[in-house]
């Protein structure tokens, strides 16, 4: 009797834990599915300058460690208007760069003097990139420079046994 007890109390336990439960129908309409918005397009990347860079590399060679080197990158307006640089801006905080702030009528020339700290003995590799506004719209350039920074040359010690008279 005791088994069949448990066998009952076992088979309702089982079909209670497999039983569906249906869900109630609702009246209301199922909420929206919240679809993210694209991103922004991004900005138009500035076009290629035109204008006619004398040089758009320059290798400084060996320079001495502890003294900053300077060159000056020079260009040639040959658009048909004036343009303006807008920024200059240097790829790292041990270069300093000047450029030719007025406008730069067409056939007139116009530099960029870009000046590396020669801090540290190692080769080196920089660059500035050029903002202009070309056509009503920015345009850039990148100018590079290298070198190799030296250990400036110690003073030739002199032989001391031949200072010494005897």
């Amino acid at each position: 009797m005791k088994s069949i007890k448990l066998s009952i109390v076992a088979l309702f336990i089982a079909s209670a834990s497999f039983a569906q439960v249906k869900e109630a129908k609702s009246d209301k309409a199922p909420a929206p599915i919240a679809v993210p918005a694209p991103p922004p397009p991004p900005a138009p990347a500035p076009k290629q300058s035109v204008v006619k860079w004398d040089q758009e590399m320059h290798d400084f060679g060996d320079i001495p460690k502890g003294i900053p080197a300077t060159y000056e990158f020079t260009f040639t307006n040959n658009t048909k208007e004036t343009i303006l640089i807008t920024s200059v801006k240097p790829a790292c905080g041990c270069t300093a760069a000047n450029y030719t702030k007025t406008p730069i009528k067409p056939g007139e020339k116009g530099m960029v003097a870009a000046t590396f700290n020669a801090a540290s003995a190692a080769p080196f590799q920089k660059s500035v990139t050029v903002i202009t506004n070309e056509g009503g719209a920015e345009a850039m350039k990148t100018l590079s420079f290298k070198g190799k920074v030296v250990e400036p040359a110690a003073p030739a010690e002199t032989d001391k046994k031949s200072e010494i008279k005897s």
